[in-house]
Parts: structure tokens; C-alpha cells; sequence
């Protein structure tokens, strides 16, 4: 009896006892003071080797990504942090928990909606349908609306411009978003922005990054801030008054608890 079952193998990297390489790179050689970290980033990430414009959008979108002050991610680091000084790591990896379908990782729920105009047969009416769709659920498009940027995200439309002036894309996913964008304003009867995760997702699609991984960026990229969140908070520690803050600004209510007579 034959087994069916395929070996799993890895194309990433390997090693000798005196070398390592990332995919058909040598480590040593080829790669350090050779290239940056995007670069082989993007070289791992992709399979392929990085164009130029590959590179500088993704070091836009991770500059964009990185930083955003005390959002939900931060705070759960300063927090985890105060409590868990002695594991720095824990801390990051609390914060990057936060990155989902809410706050920072929503690029990935936009792109999977560009997808859907980009290969329709009629891209405005799929617009369209997508954002009545999501009024009548009372739903917000990804990649629409921010509670901090109005009227517009300076963010997203920096990164657009920035995506425009690049020949080597195709476009595809820019006319996808202001497709949508366009649908959503007249859904809406306003003008809602488009947010920085929207542009992401047409950013990160037009070089190639699928839908499913676009969420691991937004991961590498806060990582960093986090870090950067834990630095602020050895010299200047903020966990302790966060949490009073909450245990002030939140009473206890014992309405719940009063037995309830017949």
C-alpha cells in the first residue's frame, strides 16, 4: 500500500553548516549590505524579484500603516507591557492582535471588493451594488470613512497620487476603488473619504500582493510602532494611568444584580 500523503517541502530557505540562504540567495553574499529589508521582504514574500516600484509602494504603505497614536493596538501593548515588562515580544504581540477586520488590517475586506469589480463584466454597476448593499445592511464599505480624518483621509490620497504617477502599474485596482468610492458617495447621498486601508488595497493589489496576505503587512508595519510604543513607555510610562483612567471613567452598576420581585 502506497502512500498518497505528498511530502511538504519549503522554497523560503535552507542551510549548510556554513551557509544560508533565502530562497537562491546566499545570505551572506548576496543579501547583506547588498539589499534592504523591503527588498528581501517583498523577495520572500512574493517569490519573485522586486521591481523598483514594488518597493517604493511598499515602503509607503508600511510608513502609512506604522503609527497611528494611542489606537486600540498601542494601548494593548502599553498595558500588556506594564504588566509583563520582562517580555518585550509579548507585549507586540498583544497589540498586533488588534490588527483584524476593524482597525488597521481592513484592507484585506476593501481588496477582496476590488477583486469583485475589477473581473465583473459591468465594474460601476458591481460597484454600485456593493455599496446599497452595505447601506441597506447599515454596514460601512471597507475602506471608507474614518472617525479621525474629515473630510478626506490625507493619507489615502497621498498614497493614491503616489500610485498614479507609477507606469509600470496597471491601474486596474486604482479605477476599482474610485469605482467604488464614486457608488459609495452616491449611496450615501455625501462624500464619504476613502480611508488608508482603502488605498492600501488598491496599492498592494496593482503590485501583485493577493488579497490574503495584504492583512501581513499592515502586521509588519506595526510591529514597529510597537516597538516604538514600548520605547515611549520605559521613559515615560503611561499603562498605570490608562488604567485609572478606565476605573474612574467607568462606574459599576449594579442594576443587573438587584433581585427582580414578581
Amino acid at each position: 500500500m502506497t502512500n498518497s500523503k505528498k511530502t511538504p517541502v519549503t522554497s523560503l530557505c535552507s542551510h549548510t553548516l556554513t551557509s544560508l540562504h533565502y530562497r537562491d540567495a546566499n545570505l551572506v553574499d548576496d543579501l547583506m549590505g547588498q539589499k534592504t529589508f523591503t527588498e528581501v521582504m517583498l523577495m520572500q514574500i512574493l517569490g519573485r524579484q522586486p521591481r523598483g516600484v514594488d518597493m517604493r509602494i511598499t515602503d509607503a504603505v508600511l510608513i502609512v500603516l506604522m503609527e497611528h497614536g494611542l489606537t486600540p493596538s498601542a494601548i494593548t501593548t502599553r498595558l500588556i507591557y506594564m504588566s509583563a515588562p520582562e517580555n518585550l515580544q509579548g507585549a507586540v504581540a498583544a497589540g498586533l492582535l488588534a490588527v483584524g477586520s476593524s482597525f488597521v488590517g481592513t484592507m484585506e475586506n476593501c481588496s477582496e471588493l476590488l477583486d469583485q469589480i475589477a473581473a465583473a463584466q459591468d465594474p460601476e454597476a458591481e460597484a454600485m451594488k456593493i455599496a446599497l448593499d452595505h447601506k441597506q445592511l447599515k454596514k460601512p464599505v471597507p475602506g471608507f470613512g474614518h472617525h479621525l480624518h474629515k473630510p478626506v483621509d490625507p493619507r489615502a490620497y497621498k498614497l493614491l497620487e503616489l500610485g498614479r504617477i507609477e507606469p509600470e502599474l496597471s491601474g486596474a485596482k486604482i479605477r476599482a476603488l474610485e469605482q467604488l468610492s464614486a457608488a459609495v458617495d452616491a449611496a450615501a447621498g455625501r462624500a464619504i473619504t476613502i480611508n488608508a486601508t482603502g488605498a492600501v488595497a488598491a496599492l498592494l493589489g496593482e503590485i501583485g500582493v493577493a488579497t490574503r496576505v495584504m492583512r501581513g503587512f499592515a502586521v509588519i508595519s506595526r510591529a514597529a510602532g510597537l516597538v516604538a510604543h514600548i520605547v515611549e513607555e520605559q521613559a515615560n510610562p503611561s499603562g498605570r494611568f490608562i488604567w485609572d483612567t478606565i476605573e474612574h471613567a467607568i462606574p459599576y452598576d449594579d442594576t443587573a444584580n438587584r433581585t427582580k420581585t414578581v
